[in-house]
């Protein structure tokens, strides 16, 4: 038992009630965070849900227009064509070799960016500044982007 849990006299349990009103109001401040953020997580999840069933009704009202179905007939043949005519261009060598080179780039872009991202929140922890200012002359900040993830599977 630390300083903060109090005994309840009549019957004796430990609870974890704050000891002070800074303590409460920042517990209080906590819970309602964390019930705007079920709320709002259970809107987004309601809003897909709807947004899902009316893309299925709009797909419905596309696949049963004939004049629709002919021409996504149509523009799938069009993309088998061009399709194979792009396969037939990225087998001659120096198209290969630019794909090659391209692929490369990007992976560096990813490496380098997440080393980046490395670099500015030591930055930030150990500056506590959240504003550099580029070789450019630009001053820019540092954001950070905090999304909620699901650590376990759907019911």
């Amino acid at each position: 038992m630390d300083d903060n849990d109090r005994v309840d006299e009549p019957t004796g349990e430990v609870s974890d009630l704050p000891t002070d009103s800074a303590e409460a109001s920042s517990t209080s401040v906590i819970l309602n965070l964390e019930g705007l953020i079920k709320n709002h997580t259970s809107s987004i999840q309601r809003l897909r849900d709807g947004a899902g069933k009316l893309q299925d009704m709009l797909s419905d009202i596309f696949e049963n227009d004939p004049t629709y179905k002919e021409h996504l007939e149509q523009a799938k043949q069009a993309a088998k064509v061009k399709n194979a005519t792009k396969a037939q261009i990225l087998k001659q060598p120096q198209a290969a070799d630019l794909t090659l080179k391209v692929k490369d780039i990007k992976a560096e872009i990813k490496e380098t960016q997440q080393a980046l991202s490395d670099y500015l929140g030591e930055y930030y922890r150990l500056s506590g500044i959240s504003d550099i200012e580029g070789e450019d002359g630009r001053i820019r900040s540092i954001v950070y982007v905090a999304k909620l993830v699901d650590k376990s599977p759907r019911r």
